[in-house]
Parts: structure tokens; sequence; C-alpha cells
């Protein structure tokens, strides 16, 4: 009985940790999970995702803005640091497999940052390829890979033009129909990504990862 009341405390201050961006908090709670008997996959997907979820809801609600889902994320990354060394041990399958990156030209990576992490807590398998990325790199990682998922990210107009290349290029190579392409950033529309022939458009992070949490469900 101890054992569970410990269990639910744990995921309760990782879950709540997350949503008030205690980075010291998440810390010691990851380390307090491995040492009460949790798998780091219950600590991350019951615990931390949990309060990602939560932020999540902020947001779309109002209350949180961009800046606390970059805090929420940064507080993510240094509990998903304590817990990495046990979770490659472990070595669960994945929802998915995402390849992710910013188009070439561009160099900004704060929204693809904070995606990455809420597709990491969702539970997906994510490759980010960085920044300024060609098109053929990302045809190359998805063959690497065998991703189901390509995220784009742009938030200039002169570079969001070089989505449709990164498209192109998965047609060449021959893995376009293995994988499904949601792109994001400030100057994107819907109607845009349909022009480009991409499967979705998310006008945030949180879409985002509702995009293909239910691609992923859809496989299934």
């Amino acid at each position: 009985m101890c054992l569970t009341v410990s269990r639910e405390a744990v995921l309760a201050k990782l879950r709540d940790g997350i949503v008030v961006f205690d980075i010291e908090g998440v810390k010691k709670a990851a380390e307090e999970a491995i040492k009460i008997g949790l798998s780091s996959y219950e600590a991350v997907m019951e615990g931390m995702s949990k309060g990602m979820d939560l932020v999540g809801k902020k947001y779309e609600e109002g209350e949180y803005f961009l800046a606390e889902l970059i805090m929420a994320g940064e507080t993510m990354k240094e509990g998903l640091a304590v817990l990495q060394p046990y979770m490659d041990k472990e070595k669960r399958a994945p929802v998915g497999v995402v390849v992710l990156g910013t188009v070439q030209g561009d160099l900004h990576d704060i929204g693809k940052n904070v995606v990455a992490t809420l597709l990491t807590a969702a539970g997906f398998e994510v490759h980010d390829v960085g920044v300024d990325v060609a098109p053929e790199k990302f045809a190359e990682t998805v063959r690497e890979t065998k991703a189901n998922i390509v995220g784009l990210s742009a938030l200039l107009t002169t570079t969001m033009v070089n989505m449709k290349g990164v498209i192109e290029a998965l047609e060449k190579a021959g893995v376009r129909k293995q994988v499904k392409v949601v792109v994001g950033g400030a100057p994107l529309t819907d109607e845009y990504a349909k022009t480009i022939g991409a499967d979705g458009y998310a006008r945030d992070a949180v879409m985002g990862v509702e995009i293909c949490r239910a691609w992923m469900k859809g496989k299934k």
C-alpha cells in the first residue's frame, strides 16, 4: 500500500513540476521514481507527459503562451536527461518515429524544439535533424530511421517555399508514401500546406503533436 502511495506521489511531483517549470524538483522526482522501482517509461508517460498535457491545455486556453511552452519543454528535457540511461536499457517500442527539422535557409529552432520535446513526452522517437536542412537530408534520414512522420518548420516567408522541395525529395527517394508530412511556422496556412502536397498543417506545437498522435492511432 505504501508503494502505491509513493508511486502516485512521485508521479504527481513529475506532473506538477513540469506545469510550474520546477527543474530541480522534476530532476529529484525522476531520481526518486527510479529508486522506488518505477520504469523510466512510467515516469515519462504517467508523470512528465501528463504535465506537458496540462501545459498544452493551458496554452490552448490562453493561460500560457510560447514562453511557458518553452520553459516547460526545458524542464522536461532536464527530467529526461536523468531518465535517459534507464530509457536506453528499457528500449520500449515508440508510438511512432518522427523526423523533424527546420527547412533549408532558415535558422529558427524555438518552435521546432518545443515540438520535439512534446513529441518525446507523447512517446514518439524523434530524430531532430536541426536547422537549415537540405531536402536530401530529410529524405536520407527518413530512409535510415524508417520514419512514419516528417515535421517541417519555417518562420520566414522566404524559406517556407523550401518545404515543397523536401516533399519532392521524399518522392524522388521513393519514401513519400511511407510518411505523413506535417508543416508549421508563423507564415504558413492550411491552404499553403495543401498547395505543396503536405498531409497536415499545425498552427502551433500542441496542434502538431495532436495531429501526429491521430495519424499513429489511425495506423493501429
